[in-house]
């Protein structure tokens, strides 16, 4: 704790204010009255049931396609069983450096897919270079059999710093791999956060620009548990996903209580509303840091994601007063936080108070994006 800084209110009548993560912010009422609803009778297993059988129309009308779609409970099975679909045993992965993939889901992708290869490359602000990626590609062949075979493009829709693929930027990559016989695959954890921001259709984030397959994320986003698979245009892929998921351990027997959070989500669009306001809180967030002269935002907040570079002690402090956030792995000056729909103005204007409560540090660096 700085000195003369001791703990004070701006934890809000002595309560923790958590900006740790959306995995920590609890499910939106409305997800939570469709679990009650699709318990109220018996109903077929195995996402046979009729919430699961209309996912795919609901969902096509949302993306503007025929889609077929899976649904699952986790992020981490979404994009691990997709990836096994699309590459061998003996392919390559092609990804962001910071990617979930490759980072934070525990060599899951490479347990799925039976030992295929994750490969990371540089971008900055965590978004793949087109020309980066096809040079990736291109010498990872050199040596024939002796090399894993480049078999998949993932990108993260938004970004692990927060940050959002333009639909230009997604048709760019889009281009690269179907030059190269790859598909592209979309983690898309936070996929309503980034829509929101860009102002843009589902379909313009997706498939228009070239996405084949998308991992559609709703537990950050309001739901309990529950996650989809959304295949566009390539019906072939379908059973092969299916098995996964059964052999994968992830065919939930009542798969119904994930479905039925799904369809609530899409109800009036309410998915789009949960992340307005979580990205709203955050928009609101940097703009109070940037005012504190205490830290800097390192990375352009165009989700629900601030990135603050502060002096550890500044970091401490605000620890110190009740303020829950990540300190980034192999940072001691950089912190994550993350708005939610839950996340109010007050505990923002709480958090922002405190931080310029601290006092400017003369000798605080600039942020500099570090682009990984």
């Amino acid at each position: 704790m700085l000195p003369g800084h001791s703990r004070t209110d701006k934890s809000i009548q002595g309560h923790t204010v958590n900006f740790k993560s959306d995995n920590e912010a609890p499910a939106h009422p409305a997800v939570l009255e469709a679990i009650v609803e699709a318990n109220k009778d018996f109903a077929t297993a195995y996402a046979a049931d009729r919430y699961s059988q209309q996912l795919n129309a609901r969902f096509s009308e949302l993306f503007e396609t025929d889609c077929q779609v899976l649904p699952i409970a986790t992020g981490t099975a979404a994009n691990s069983i997709v990836l096994a679909e699309l590459s061998p045993p003996w392919g390559a992965v092609m990804c962001h450096r910071t990617a979930h993939i490759h980072c934070d889901e525990g060599g899951a992708p490479e347990f799925y897919t039976h030992g295929a290869k994750l490969v990371p490359l540089d971008g900055d602000h965590a978004r793949l270079d087109p020309d980066t990626l096809a040079r990736a590609i291109d010498s990872a062949g050199v040596h024939g059999v002796h090399n894993c075979k480049p078999s998949v493009v993932s990108i993260t829709q938004a970004t692990e710093c927060g940050t959002a693929y333009r639909p230009e930027q997604v048709a760019a990559l889009a281009d690269v791999a179907r030059a190269r016989g790859l598909p592209l695959h979309m983690d898309g954890a936070r996929f309503a956060n980034a829509v929101a921001w860009l102002g843009c259709t589902p379909a313009e984030a997706t498939w228009k620009a070239g996405v084949d397959v998308l991992s559609f994320g709703a537990t950050k986003n309001g739901a309990l548990t529950a996650e989809a698979v959304v295949v566009f245009g390539r019906p072939e892929w379908l059973e092969g996903l299916e098995r996964r998921r059964k052999r994968g351990g992830h065919l939930l027997s009542k798969m119904r209580y994930v479905s039925a959070q799904l369809l609530a989500l899409l109800d009036n669009d309410l998915w789009l509303e949960i992340a307005r306001t979580a990205n709203a809180r955050a928009t609101d967030l940097a703009e109070g840091i940037r005012q504190s002269r205490s830290g800097a935002v390192e990375w352009p907040v165009e989700a629900n994601e601030v990135f603050l570079r502060a002096a550890p002690e500044v970091l401490n402090a605000l620890k110190d007063q009740g303020f829950e956030f990540h300190i980034w792995p192999g940072y001691e000056d950089l912190a994550r936080l993350v708005c939610t729909f839950a996340t109010t103005g007050e505990q923002v204007r709480a958090f922002a108070d405190a931080l310029a409560g601290i006092g400017h540090q003369p000798d605080q660096p600039p942020a500099t994006p570090a682009g990984g």
